[in-house]
């Protein structure tokens, strides 16, 4: 058999964002909550436990924890959790922030919502069918994923980012014993970079069946 090559082996993923948060005190994507968190608030009882991974900036942990919700933030950057933590204080808060980078997950406990707004894709997909089995187990009976990716059906790459887009269907595979409560494919803008490009995404929010 032979061996492949250092040369031959796909990049690792390598997100910018937290060059971008230490570079600017500016809260590079807000500090409303995304669209994506404000539809999931109706899914959860008041105190619910709420992990969400790569929680950037903290904008959506901010605000469910302003909702009652017991919300854990795992972020890679410092720079990131800086912001979070000044942005909870403000809001006066409080947040579990713990910085992480996955696919090494060290939490404690079940879950409600496991939560993911544009993260996952920067986990190489070699090690997220074993990231998913771990967080399918951290997720309490009734408890619901939520997840947006990016996938190849149209990829643009921004700030020289190195991501492991999703294939068609492949985060919906990881829930197929679960109820799919909402999936949908689609394009979404972003231009941080200063240009006006899109990416294909596929959200999906499932719930495990109690």
């Amino acid at each position: 058999m032979r061996r492949e090559s250092i040369a031959e082996r796909p990049p690792r993923p390598w997100s910018p964002w937290a060059r971008e948060y230490d570079r600017t005190e500016r809260y590079v994507f807000g500090t409303e909550p995304s669209q994506f968190a404000l539809s999931l608030l109706p899914l959860l009882r008041p105190g619910a436990r709420v992990l969400e991974l790569g929680s950037g900036e903290g904008r959506d942990c901010v605000f469910f924890a302003r909702h009652g919700l017991d919300v854990t933030g795992i972020e890679m950057a410092e720079g990131g959790l800086r912001k979070s933590r000044r942005l909870a204080d403000r809001a006066g808060v409080r947040v579990r922030w713990l910085q992480q980078t996955l696919p090494r997950l060290e939490v404690a406990g079940s879950f409600d919502l496991v939560y993911s707004c544009g993260s996952l894709h920067y986990v190489a997909r070699a090690e997220r069918p074993a990231l998913f089995a771990r967080l399918r187990e951290r997720t309490r009976p009734g408890g619901h994923h939520a997840h947006v990716v990016f996938t190849t059906r149209w990829v643009y790459r921004e700030k020289g980012e190195v991501m492991d887009d999703f294939s068609p269907g492949e985060l919906a595979s990881e829930f197929a014993h679960w109820r799919v409560r909402r999936r949908r494919e689609g394009m979404i803008p972003c231009a941080q970079d200063g240009t006006p490009p899109e990416h294909s995404e596929e959200v999906l929010v499932a719930q495990r069946r109690r």
